[in-house]
């Protein structure tokens, strides 16, 4: 299915002006000195498809690669723990009362400080693990909610940096609800990768951290010597990823911005479903997607009000779609490299790909010949046995 925003960009609702304080165009300056703590922060790579564009007629095909983001093997990294650095530093400053220099966020002093907090969130993977990584980093404790449908392998990773994991009954919005319940029983920081009324400073960050991902982005395609991207395909689960990447480019572009498509599991479409009805939605719990990292039911209150402005068009792709844009990334033809890409972490190409086989879609959205297209894989095989069962191979056969 398909909604296309056809309002002309002036006539669409004005970007607000504190969105864009927090995610236009100086967003990544802000981030940048934080995950540089990181001893494993680096640039990740935006690959060039050329095989793979000339088949589905387009000029340029871009991919950017966060499967290999500070060891975590997914953008998340750059959002939940960046968030978690902010607020930890805050909080050593009220302490102290004086300001902090982020370089002395790890120095003992403020590591002994930071270990009175504790920091909760709910997840479906990714976020939860970069939240309890950033947290181990700076010293806090971390309780991660996980829901019904986040598989054990998920599970065991965000284990691995977390010092509890509470699996709740239901959908990714159960615990949701249940996290900020408990959190807010017993005192702990809510960081939440989505937000609702009264709560939108904390999930801001968490997508202000991942303006880096498209700042470095637009550089890379500039290095291949072509122009900024004519179109972005922007995979969602409550938005906040897509809006955020959607807000930074739209204010670095400006006229040039690309046209921004919005790629969502058809089981868990809260976002277009939401959209076509003129309203934020909260839709009832269907069958499981295997994009369990978009398994979202209503959508985050930034992410709607950025993408109002921001989306033209909103898509959503079945399991299969999504299961042969994985194979097609692990099994490149020509000179295109082959990028592992988990079940959420292909779904850009697999609306992609849906969008160059409709005529329709392809007429409303200008591909063609002259178009750039930009990817993000957003996560790499995060669940080895599923992307082995999915792909055919092991993840690490598949990249040799």
């Amino acid at each position: 299915m398909t909604f296309l925003n056809n309002q002309p960009i002036g006539q669409r609702p004005p970007l607000a002006d504190g969105d864009r304080a927090v995610l236009g165009k100086t967003a990544p300056r802000q981030v940048r000195p934080y995950l540089s703590l990181w001893p494993e922060f680096q640039v990740t790579p935006t690959f060039r498809m050329p095989n793979l564009a000339g088949k589905l007629g387009i000029g340029s095909l871009f991919i950017k690669d966060e499967g290999t983001r500070l060891g975590l093997g997914s953008f998340k990294a750059l959002g939940g723990a960046y968030a978690v650095m902010r607020l930890v530093h805050r909080h050593i400053e009220q302490h102290l009362g004086r300001s902090v220099a982020v370089a002395e966020l790890l120095t003992p002093r403020a590591r002994a400080i930071a270990a009175e907090l504790t920091v909760g969130c709910a997840t479906d993977g990714n976020h939860g693990r970069s939240v309890a990584a950033g947290a181990q980093l700076m010293g806090c404790r971390s309780i991660i909610f996980v829901h019904a449908g986040v598989s054990a392998a998920r599970t065991d990773a965000i284990s691995s940096y977390a010092d509890e994991v509470v699996r709740v009954a239901g959908t990714y919005d159960d615990s949701v609800d249940e996290a900020l319940r408990v959190c807010n029983e017993r005192g702990w920081l809510v960081v939440s990768d989505t937000s609702w009324p009264g709560y939108e400073e904390t999930p801001g960050l968490v997508a202000q951290g991942y303006t880096i991902l498209a700042e470095e982005a637009l550089q890379q395609i500039a290095g291949y010597g072509e122009d900024s991207p004519t179109h972005v395909f922007l995979q969602a689960g409550v938005g906040g990823f897509a809006g955020a990447i959607a807000c930074f480019m739209a204010e670095r572009l400006g006229p040039a911005r690309p046209k921004f498509v919005i790629v969502e599991p058809d089981r868990a479409a809260c976002l277009l479903e939401s959209f076509r009805r003129g309203e934020i939605l909260r839709l009832a719990q269907s069958e499981p997607t295997i994009m369990a990292g978009l398994e979202c039911y209503q959508p985050s209150l930034v992410a709607w009000r950025i993408l109002q402005n921001c989306a033209d068009q909103f898509q959503s792709v079945p399991d299969e779609a999504a299961m042969e844009a994985m194979r097609i990334l692990a099994r490149p033809r020509g000179h295109d490299p082959v990028v592992i890409a988990g079940e959420s972490g292909a779904a850009g190409l697999a609306g992609l790909l849906a969008a160059t086989r409709d005529a329709a879609q392809r007429e409303a959205l200008g591909l063609g010949p002259q178009s750039r297209v930009l990817l993000v894989n957003t996560e790499t095989a995060t669940d080895p046995a599923s992307y082995e069962a999915i792909v055919g191979a092991e993840a690490h056969a598949a990249a040799q």
